[in-house]
């Protein structure tokens, strides 16, 4: 995952009063400090302020600074400022497809918070997908709007790459390949999604299969939300299904649905449908079920933040405990594998958490 890194999160020893859901009920939490590091912390709105202040002379200077530090291959000269545009452009796609991926929901995609270097920048009140949901968003001030919803973050990225290109517009004699940029964007984010997609899948796109894949892959959509379903659960589970007996497939799957009792016999009837087509389509792909296991299980994670653990871990950290936060880092840097004896960490979403503070909704005094 393209990203900022941490490097410290150090307690200062006071109590710092915080509402957090601007509610007008403030608590005072242990104090800290978290230090983040990064090649650079330029971001959009970097170039964005000085166009808007009409200082071209300061704006060429930081441009030139950032292609000759960062995007050496655009220094020419002279400075290749659309060849620099179409490589954070596309960067930026690279890092939303992999947000798409793993269910990453940012919350405050404004200009202000997209890395210049195609990193995700500034951790706001950010959320992980556990039910599937196109509309979530773990931002309380975005409740109303969704703008930064876990669906719509790559039309947002779209328009943030075009205020950037707009920034840029005083630098350039011809804005035509600024727009071209701007026109491919979403046809490659697309691309890049529907490949990381069909990743999720264990399958590697074929010319000869475009329309399957499209349908299959639509057809999934639908799915994940016909039932609340727990993304990382399903994909991991997905892989250990047994494909060609539909009903023993649709048994795999129980533990990824949030009430799996409740799925009606339509809802059976759907899931079994669509994994007899993921069978046939698998059957074209030539895998064996322990190939497309690791095809699978190397690109879904299995242990990912998921909110209600991040919010026991600042709780058992209030309380004085030390061992959690450590713990939890430990299973995270093995996303990907399976770890004995902390089978917890990849457990759905509990109902006590569905609408908890802190576990369903964040802020940014979060």
């Amino acid at each position: 995952m393209p990203t900022t890194r941490a490097l410290s999160l150090v307690l200062t020893g006071e109590q710092v009063e915080r509402d957090l859901l601007y509610d007008g009920h403030p608590a005072n939490e242990p104090g800290a400090v978290v230090c983040r590091v990064a090649p650079t912390f330029l971001r959009f709105g970097s170039y964005e302020i000085h166009t808007a202040r009409d200082d071209v002379e300061t704006l060429r200077k930081l441009v030139q600074f950032t292609i000759e530090r960062y995007y050496a291959d655009h220094a020419g000269p002279p400075l290749d400022i659309a060849g620099f545009f179409a490589e954070v452009a596309q960067r930026t796609a690279w890092m939303i497809a992999e947000w798409m991926r793993v269910g990453f929901v940012h919350g405050v995609m404004n200009t202000d918070n997209m890395s210049i270097l195609g990193l995700t920048i500034d951790y706001g009140p950010y959320g992980w997908l556990e039910s599937f949901d196109l509309d979530w968003t773990p931002n309380i001030t975005d409740a109303s709007g969704r703008r930064y919803r876990f669906g719509n973050q790559a039309q947002v990225a779209h328009w943030n790459v075009a205020q950037l290109g707009r920034a840029l517009v005083p630098l350039v004699d011809d804005v035509a390949p600024l727009q071209r940029t701007l026109e491919r964007f979403p046809v490659e984010l697309a691309a890049l999604h529907r490949h990381t997609s069909l990743r999720k899948l264990g399958l590697a796109g074929r010319r000869d299969t475009t329309a399957t894949d499209d349908e299959l892959l639509s057809a999934l959509g639908n799915l994940l939300v016909e039932a609340e379903t727990d993304m990382p659960l399903f994909f991991r589970l997905l892989a250990r299904a047994p494909l060609g007996n539909a009903a023993a497939g649709v048994a795999a799957l129980r533990d990824a649905y949030y009430a799996p009792d409740a799925l009606t016999a339509v809802q059976h009837a759907m899931i079994a449908s669509w994994l007899e087509r993921y069978a046939a389509r698998v059957a074209v792909e030539g895998l064996d079920d322990a190939e497309r296991r690791r095809r699978m299980d190397a690109v879904n994670p299995l242990y990912v933040p998921r909110n209600y653990l991040v919010q026991q871990v600042i709780e058992a950290t209030e309380r004085g405990d030390r061992a959690a936060l450590p713990e939890l880092l430990d299973v995270l840097r093995r996303p990907y594998d399976e770890q004995p004896g902390r089978e917890r960490f990849a457990e759905k979403r509990p109902e006590w958490a569905r609408f908890r503070p802190g576990c369903s909704m964040l802020s940014c005094s979060s």
